[in-house]
């Protein structure tokens, strides 16, 4: 049995002075995010040569946040790497080219990391960055790369609980004392602690768990957006959401965080048009703001764009986002982050 101290999810006073969290996140407001990278890998790193810059001017022109992702393995059978850099590592580095973007994962792979190396990875970059870390974590969806680890892809829901109550015991502020099937600890500190005294985690869909484990213990939701195209996959995903704030025991505010991937073309009064199996969406940019109106509706605090499969270079992209859409969902101003020169 696991006999941690479980910590539970916290509402939105607790991160008051959080500067990733206020940066994103606010009642009934939406915040927008760009997912990296900026273009998928196909076999060639130098697909991702200057990405750094343009994190650099996505930071200048005010975005919320910008996301990684955890792709340990390459997993063909996906067709997808992610940003191929390590997702604690990579944000380690962006830190240091950034100045008040907040950085997210989407998602961390709880159950395949041990909570000690994910409390001092994440930990370490809260403390570079300032308290710009904000932690989505999931409970992994490749089975390629749980035997590689030498563990059981169908115990993930099991470790992914018994590793957010672990790393929320290191992260608390107090000495930890664990009794846990991951590991334990007695008469032994962590450092460094978050500076703002807590690090936000933000659960992946379900992560194998139950709506009520959710409610309690996820500072914020992260979900895939249902439909796209029409105003009914707005309304779906409003109902998801009313449905797990309903089961939030104190009805304090926790965010609502989904994304889309976007061809974003010239015509900004090209129709919502799903491609690719509908797993992309082509639009002009006067759909994407009908989009992020709709969402906004449906209690979504904050949407993170990928902008991989645009046909148009990046810096285009980027740049009528910034002018035409950002103004529009502009992002929150909160504490500025903690500075310190290290």
């Amino acid at each position: 049995m696991n006999c941690i101290d479980h910590g539970v999810g916290k509402s939105s006073w607790a991160f008051a002075s959080h500067p990733g969290y206020r940066r994103m996140f606010a009642s009934d407001e939406l915040t927008l995010g760009i997912f990296l990278p900026l273009r998928f890998y196909q076999g060639d790193m130098a697909v991702l040569a200057g990405q750094a810059q343009m994190v650099r001017d996505i930071d200048r022109l005010g975005f919320a946040a910008v996301w990684v992702r955890d792709v340990p393995l390459f997993d063909p059978a996906f067709g997808d790497a992610g940003q191929v850099f390590d997702p604690f590592t990579y944000l380690a580095f962006l830190a240091a080219q950034t100045k008040t973007i907040a950085l997210a994962t989407g998602s961390a792979i709880f159950s395949l990391r041990h909570p000690i190396d994910l409390a001092k990875a994440s930990a370490t970059i809260d403390q570079l960055s300032g308290g710009r870390l904000v932690l989505g974590i999931a409970s992994g969806d490749r089975p390629l790369e749980f035997p590689a680890y030498g563990l059981q892809h169908a115990e993930r829901g099991q470790r992914f609980a018994q590793a957010v109550a672990y790393f929320r015991q290191l992260t608390g502020g107090q000495t930890p004392s664990v009794d846990s099937p991951l590991g334990r600890i007695t008469g032994a500190e962590f450092l460094p602690q978050p500076v703002a005294g807590v690090i936000p985690l933000m659960v992946t869909g379900s992560s194998r768990q139950s709506p009520a484990w959710i409610a309690e213990q996820a500072d914020g939701w992260l979900t895939f957006p249902e439909a796209t195209h029409t105003p009914e996959g707005p309304k779906r995903l409003a109902a998801k959401i009313q449905a797990w704030r309903g089961l939030i025991a104190d009805g304090g505010f926790r965010p609502h965080m989904t994304n889309e991937w976007l061809d974003l073309v010239d015509d900004p009064n090209h129709p919502r048009t799903p491609i690719q199996g509908g797993y992309v969406l082509r639009t002009g940019r006067k759909g994407l703001i009908e989009l992020l109106g709709e969402w906004r509706a449906a209690g979504v605090n904050h949407a993170a764009l990928g902008i991989q499969f645009s046909q148009r270079p990046t810096a285009e992209v980027v740049q009528e986002l910034a002018e035409e859409v950002l103004p529009l969902f502009p992002s929150h101003q909160g504490p500025a982050g903690f500075k310190v020169a290290w």
